[in-house]
């Protein structure tokens, strides 16, 4: 796998109830570092500058209504996770039980 890094820079980072001005190592899609002020140490980094955007942990949506089994042609787990993403959702936690929002209705864990 290609090493990829990327620096965040003059961000407001939201974290743990605070916001704070600051910059964001990711190296391999993991967060390396975080503090007031990150160099970039090599010409390979890209840089991306932040400033006056908030930078958020990732958002779990903790009740969704996908609909299927059942109910496709009003929305998929494909069609509603995309929609998800595009508005900052990182994780979902699908909510079948007794929610009528599928046919037949996930009412027991055998179903589940």
């Amino acid at each position: 796998m290609e090493n990829k890094t990327v620096l965040i820079k003059n961000a407001k980072i939201v974290n743990e109830g605070t916001i704070f001005n600051g910059d964001i190592l990711i190296e391999n899609e993991y967060i390396k570092e975080i503090a007031e002020s990150i160099s970039a140490k090599s010409a390979d980094v890209h840089v991306f500058d932040a400033e006056n955007n908030y930078v958020f942990p990732g958002v779990i949506d903790d009740q969704v209504h996908f609909r299927e089994p059942g109910l496709t042609h009003k929305a998929t787990i494909e069609s509603e996770s995309k929609a998800a993403v595009a508005g900052g959702i990182t994780s979902f936690i699908e909510m079948p039980i007794l929610n009528f929002s599928t046919t037949p209705l996930i009412d027991n864990e055998l179903a589940l």
